[in-house]
Formats: C-alpha cells, structure tokens, sequence
C-alpha cells in the first residue's frame, strides 16, 4: 500500500493536499475514467471554492446542538417497542427461512448466496424498558458472539466520545508515537485489506502482549472480563451475565458440531460469521473515517465536544442495504441523537440537515442495489488514514508514505 500522500498534520489545511483526481502518466483515458476523473475534479473545485469561502469541517460549528434538536419532529423521538419488535420478528423469519433453504438444498450454487445474506442482517434500535432491551439484547447480540452489556457499555462510550483522541472507542486514532511503537507487521495487517475487517472479534476478545490484554493499541481490558477498565464496579454483575451467555453459545455450537459434524455447522453458521464481522468492519470503518475527499477532524482538550465529535462521521450509502440493515446510511444522526429508533433516522437526518448546512456531507449515491462504490473508498481510506499528531487540540488522520502493501512501514 504505497502512499506517498502526506496527509495535514494539526497546523495544516486538510484539503490542500487531495491527490489529483485524473493521476498522470501516459496513455489515454476510457470514457468512463474521464467521467470518473470530471466528478473528482467537480467535487475538489467545490471543496476549494467552500475554503475559499472559509469553511473548514474543524471549524466550530455555528449551530447547537439544541438548534439540530429542534429540527427534528418531535414523533421521531419515540420509541415504539411493537414496531421495533416487528422488524426482529422480520429478520428473524428471513434467517430461518434461508436456513431452512440451504440445508434442504445443500446445493453450492445456492451456500454463497445464503452466506451473504445471513452475513448482512442486522438489528437496530429499541425500546425504552431496560429489561426488554437486556432480554432482546442478549438473544441477538448471543446469537452473532458479541456480548450484550461488554459491547453496549463500551459502546455507548464511543458515542459519549467520538472523535476524541484519547477517550475514543472503537476506530480510535492512533497518535503517531502510538503508531510508530507498533511491530512493522502489525502497522501493515491494520492498514492492509483485508485483515482490518477481521479485527472485531479480536477487539471483543482483546490480545495478551506482555502478559497485558489489549482490544486495541493503546487501549486495555477486554469486553468479557469484569474487572476490564471499560467497566464500573456497578456494571460487573451485567458483564458477568453477558460472558456467561456467550459461553453458552460457544459450548451450543460445540455440540451441534458434535451431534452433525463440522462441516454443516460451518456452512450454516460458520461462514455467516465470517461475512457479517467482515460487512461489520467495513461499515463501520467508512462511517468513521473520510478519504481523499473528505478529510474528518480529531480533537483533544477544549477542542472536543458531543457535537463536533459527532459531525465527524460520515454518511454512507449502501444501497438495498440501506433498508435491510435499518438506515446504515444514517449516521451523522445516529451519532447525534443515539436515542432516536431507526426507523425515524431517514426523515431526522432530512429534518436536521439543513441546519448543519456544509457540516454534512451527502454520501456519494451507490449505482444500484449492490454499492461495489465503497470498496474504493474503503481502500482510499486505509491508504491515506494511518495515524494522528502527538499534540493539537484538532487534528487530522497523516499518512505513512512508507507503508506497502508488499511488506511493511519503512524508515520510521
């Protein structure tokens, strides 16, 4: 993964350095590269012009967080455990629908297809009732190897942190002292497709290195363990059911491997798995990073509040996925107001909209129901987001140009 893109440190602009959108060299172009180069060129003259204009994304925001508030109808707010019941009762009828399918037909013509499928389905928001929301948690997040209270909790840090250097979770910057103490091989897997879409379970898991558990670098505990940093004493009893739950999956899938074999629990369970953490760590890689286009701010100290933090994420449109996955597309809101059900998100974030005004960013439309638009994005984005300044209150992802695809960081 050559690079020889510097990306703006903290004192820089961050769009005064996007690659030149035609590349150079010889030869001539198809029709459909100079469309391609024409859109990129559009969109770095509309860039230019908004910094022209003085519009930087780390600029405070001249709008509240109350004035995004209300913008929005006041039924978006409430949560109908009913319809949010309806839409759990929906996946789970198409899960065990395709199930039934693939193992009546067994036919290979047929496993890729419910593989993908039972990879991308998903769940959403909920309901108000704790203990309904413990027991649905627990049944779904169980089901897919994730437990309930370790993956809320440190959830509901990110969102009470996003985009703060130090205090983030999940997809933290790494500082660039951080990054440069990393193995040269662990620096390449993590910027190298497709090995970061498999860092998950291992995130959940947490890996020992010098008798220390780490979900990330620079970040301890694991979301299994009572005793985590992630966790409050008053939070250990939850954690402690949580891990027990997924214990109970663990030894439910070792029987039924013993009971049928390996092989028809893998082609029904194992490979859905694989897909859904993959489709997990791409989603949720592109809502929190930008690319040659679209550069976010990170913040530190008095930089850093719940609004600007949340205007740093990213809309993306996933095409048919879109519905299926209850409104992926909408997350600038869903960071925003984590407390709004899913199916409001569409017309919260129409509603909202025009009051962030050039804050946020319409999502590059996918071609058709399948949006292959985003593996380059995707890939954009490793190359040129590696790590963050040691210091700055606002800061922006730079790029290792030594970092290869072909081996690993160089000189550094």
């Amino acid at each position: 993964m050559s690079s020889t893109l510097i990306a703006p440190t903290a004192s820089s602009n961050p769009r005064t350095n996007t690659p030149n959108p035609e590349g150079g060299g010889g030869g001539g172009l198809t029709r459909r590269e100079k469309m391609n180069g024409l859109e990129r060129q559009t969109k770095l003259n509309q860039e230019e012009q908004e910094e022209e204009e003085g519009f930087s994304h780390g600029d405070p925001p001249p709008f509240r967080l109350a004035d995004v508030r209300a913008a929005i109808p006041k039924h978006c707010w409430v949560k109908d455990p009913w319809k949010s019941m309806s839409y759990v009762v929906r996946d789970l009828v198409v899960v065990l629908a395709l199930m039934a399918i693939a193992f009546s037909l067994d036919s290979w013509g047929f496993w890729p297809f419910y593989w993908f499928a039972q990879g991308t389905i998903g769940h959403g928001s909920f309901s108000n009732s704790k203990k309904l929301n413990s027991v649905v948690g627990h049944t779904l997040h169980t089901s897919i190897l994730v437990p309930y209270h370790g993956w809320r909790i440190s959830h509901r840090i990110h969102h009470a942190n996003h985009a703060h250097v130090e205090n983030d979770e999940s997809w933290r910057p790494m500082t660039e002292t951080l990054y440069k103490g990393l193995p040269n091989l662990s620096r390449m897997f993590r910027h190298t497709p497709p090995f970061p879409l498999f860092l998950f379970p291992y995130y959940l898991q947490a890996v020992v290195v010098n008798e220390q558990a780490w979900r990330e670098p620079g970040k301890k505990g694991s979301h299994f363990h009572p005793e985590s940093d992630l966790f409050t004493p008053s939070e250990k009893l939850d954690v402690v059911t949580s891990t027990i739950c997924w214990c109970a999956m663990v030894a439910l899938l070792a029987t039924l491997c013993f009971i049928f074999g390996p092989t028809p629990v893998l082609k029904l369970y194992g490979v859905p798995y694989l897909v859904f953490i993959m489709w997990l760590g791409l989603v949720t890689y592109l809502n929190h990073h930008g690319d040659g286009e679209e550069r976010l701010p990170r913040y530190r100290g008095k930089g850093w509040n719940h609004l600007r933090g949340a205007l740093s994420t990213l809309d993306r449109d996933y095409g048919m996925f879109n519905n299926i996955h209850h409104h992926i597309e909408t997350h600038v809101i869903h960071h925003l107001f984590p407390q709004i059900p899913h199916y409001h998100l569409v017309e919260a974030t129409k509603a909202a909209k025009p009051i962030m005004g050039k804050y946020y960013k319409e999502p590059k439309k996918s071609a058709g129901p399948f949006p292959f638009h985003v593996i380059g994005i995707f890939l954009e984005a490793l190359r040129i987001n590696h790590f963050v300044s040691d210091s700055g209150d606002i800061v922006y992802y730079e790029t290792d140009p030594h970092l290869t695809i072909g081996g690993a960081s160089k000189c550094m």
